[in-house]
């Protein structure tokens, strides 16, 4: 490649026009750790307006980027070297492709004229994020860096969005390229077929206990009004997926609760009554048929492509289009006048909604984990945000966690990592600096990723953290009570919270009482020069008492 080898200082390098793309693309932020592959890349974002985030784990940025796509639907960039970096990358990448996060990796590689030679740090990386990416590409020749650029942000973000992924050798990075930005196109609307919307409406008219079960796709294709006005016009229940939490609000008397527990909870009491279930942006990979498909019943599926199918799933009708339009389309002519009220299924919802009071009045120190997401939603405006990460406490937040707006409450319940939370808070912090973000987390999860609070500190994000201590891996330990009705393996040992927290310059807290919680978590709000880190002990004994409650009742 002779041809591309940089000769005059006014030509570009591969590198160059690789961050021009990026421009090209919208993007402000990329996250990640430069190594020796990359260094091209690096000086070339050095002399960008695009801002450089450091972090302390490439695990860290991936998760940045993810929930950084998540909130703007733009996909969000992170980099790496390669072997050990690229590697590091792949938890979050497989994160944001099985979520439906748009999310651009990158990596550096070994020359291109090594790669079919044993060599220090290579790995066929195209080959490794090819199953965990909608699309994985080597820049193999400098004059397709941008076309490479163009389609992995167009995978990235089209419909189902996901991750993909761009590896560049560090020979092609330094040579000069002729290419140039592509231009970006906005695609089109896609509308659903005519046909289907009449038989969609037909099937809802004639239902008699319909139930709509909105997943992670109304939240990505912006639905929610749509929603609610399906369901406060036509009064069907609205059931949503973790990932679908605040499509419609919790205090709407349409608004059921969250399948998708492990737990048979009161929630499938509802779909025992219903005879229809509307999937609106439902996705199978966020809740299984499986939980909830407890009888025969005809399905709508309203989404913006179509569904996967199992043996449980198989629509009758398939709405496939611009979520928004379809639902409105088929309001058109659905009628529901002469059908009697839901009590049945309204029942449900005010079942789980006393359950949760209830059990939120506890005083009791370790506190219970309703108490402790009450408090949290008392001092969470509607518009602010929590980030979960995965163990038992995110089953809580699922469930429990009142939730008023789409995109406030970011459950991963796809890939469902641990280590998400601390990173995912800190991008969405970035997003939307002038909203409270709250990442709660357990403590095994929080040491996942804890390093990543000198990240918050040397930015200047100042993210709450409220850690769930218990000293167990603490979903596994439930399942393993409930399987086994003993342990093993499950317990480990913590550092004092509070002295790490300010080891990294945070603010740190230690909460002694149920009393404590609130003003704490407003103390810890009010800082605004540094991240806080707030750990309270919570009684997990809840999970085996949730679990004996619904054994009581369904026997399973």
């Amino acid at each position: 490649m002779a041809e591309f080898e940089k000769t005059a200082p006014n030509q570009l390098s591969t590198a160059e026009v690789l961050v021009e793309c990026l421009k090209a693309e919208g993007v402000k932020v990329v996250f990640g750790i430069p190594g020796e592959e990359n260094l091209d890349l690096m000086f070339a974002l050095k002399h960008s307006d695009i801002r450089f985030i450091p972090t302390r784990h490439e695990q860290g940025a991936a998760f940045m980027a993810d929930v950084y796509g998540r909130l703007t639907g733009h996909a969000g960039v992170c980099l790496a070297t390669l072997g050990p970096g690229a590697t590091n990358l792949v938890t979050g990448v497989a994160d944001a492709f099985l979520d439906g996060a748009p999310l651009v990796a990158i990596t550096g590689q070994v020359s291109s004229e090594q790669m079919q030679l044993t060599s220090h740090q290579y790995l066929d990386l195209s080959a490794m994020f090819s199953p965990i990416t909608k699309r994985s590409k080597v820049v193999m020749r400098p004059d397709t860096v941008a076309e490479i650029c163009r389609l992995a942000f167009k995978y990235a973000e089209a419909p189902k969005p996901g991750s993909t992924h761009i590896d560049l050798p560090k020979n092609v990075a330094h040579m000069s390229s002729p290419a140039r930005p592509l231009r970006k196109q906005q695609p089109p609307k896609l509308y659903a077929d005519p046909a289907s919307v009449i038989e969609a409406a037909r099937l809802i008219s004639e239902a008699k206990s319909p139930i709509i079960l909105a997943g992670a796709g109304a939240v990505r294709g912006d639905a929610s009004e749509a929603v609610r006005s399906m369901a406060e016009r036509l009064h069907i229940p609205v059931v949503q997926t973790m990932m679908g939490k605040g499509v419609i609000p919790t205090d709407s008397p349409w608004r059921l609760g969250v399948v998708g527990i492990p737990q048979h909870d009161y929630i499938i009491d509802a779909f025992d009554e219903a005879d229809l279930v509307i999937g609106v942006g439902y996705d199978l990979i966020e809740c299984a048929p499986t939980k909830w498909h407890t009888h025969p019943m005809k399905i709508v599926n309203i989404a913006g492509l179509p569904a996967d199918v199992n043996q449980l799933y198989e629509p009758d009708v398939e709405v496939t289009g611009d979520l928004s339009d379809s639902i409105y389309q088929i309001l058109r002519t659905a009628r529901r006048d002469d059908r009697p009220e839901p009590t049945a299924m309204l029942e449900v919802g005010r079942r789980l909604r006393e359950d949760f009071d209830e059990l939120a009045e506890s005083d009791a120190y370790p506190m219970k984990p309703a108490r402790i997401l009450k408090d949290v939603r008392s001092v969470m405006g509607r518009h602010d945000i929590l980030v979960s990460d995965v163990g038992a406490h995110k089953i809580w937040i699922g469930r429990d966690y009142p939730c008023y707006e789409p995109r406030t409450c970011l459950i991963s319940n796809g890939f469902a990592s641990m280590g998400f939370s601390v990173p995912g808070a800190i991008a969405a912090k970035l997003v939307h600096p002038e909203r409270r973000v709250l990442a709660v987390t357990g403590d095994g999860g929080f040491m996942m990723n804890s390093q990543e609070l000198e990240t918050a500190v040397r930015e200047h994000v100042p993210i709450v953290v409220l850690i769930w201590e218990d000293e167990h891996y603490g979903l596994i330990r439930w399942k393993e009570e409930e399987q086994f009705g003993d342990t093993f393996g499950v317990g480990f040992s913590n550092p004092d919270f509070k002295a790490y927290a300010e080891a990294m310059h945070c603010h740190g807290y230690e909460v002694t009482s149920a009393a404590e919680l609130i003003p704490t978590l407003e103390d810890a709000f009010s800082h605004d020069d540094a991240p806080s880190v707030v750990c309270v002990r919570v009684d997990y004994s809840e999970n085996m008492a949730l679990t004996e409650r619904m054994r009581e009742r369904y026997g399973k």
